[in-house]
């Protein structure tokens, strides 16, 4: 066997009904469409969600809620995660650009350290922002917290 003569199983590929093709053919005419009305004519199509006239889901549903835009989005990394990084590679600091090296962050996040887990080395970690429970465990494995400013935090835009 090889490509030249591959073939689909039999009965596994059937042929399309050729539609509008003359009486003879078997479904000439109106095409399985019936007579008349819109949905016989070529180029027929209705808007997404419409329901004949009837109000739409969409409409019939109430708004509600909002979205806050000056909420900001970190990236939760947890202690558990450092303490695997820090095994691994051998690190002795963890700061954004560690982070982005080895695909736990991207450029655009904030990084935001979490108490999940435990941290048993001395590394000084460099984050965005870090929880209560993340800086009381790296302080108390003898490590340090130091928090970065990022130009969305602030609000400074800079140009360049």
């Amino acid at each position: 066997m090889d490509l030249s003569n591959l073939k689909p199983a039999k009965g596994s590929v059937k042929t399309k009904k050729r539609l509008g093709r003359g009486e003879g053919s078997g479904s000439g005419g109106t095409a399985t469409r019936g007579h008349k009305g819109q949905k016989s004519r070529s180029g027929y199509s209705t808007k997404r969600g419409f329901e004949g006239g009837q109000m739409p889901l969409q409409r019939r549903v109430p708004k509600f809620g909002f979205k806050n835009f000056n909420r900001v989005e970190y990236r939760g990394i947890n202690l558990d995660v450092l303490q695997n990084l820090v095994d691994t590679k051998g690190l002795k600091a963890v700061d954004f650009a560690v982070l982005i090296e080895n695909g736990l962050a991207s450029k655009n996040d904030l990084v935001k350290i979490l108490g999940r887990g435990e941290l048993k080395a001395a590394v000084e970690v460099k984050a965005h922002a870090f929880s209560k429970s993340a800086k009381a465990a790296i302080e108390a494995a003898k490590g340090s917290a130091e928090v970065i400013e990022s130009k969305k935090v602030s609000g400074e835009e800079t140009e360049g």
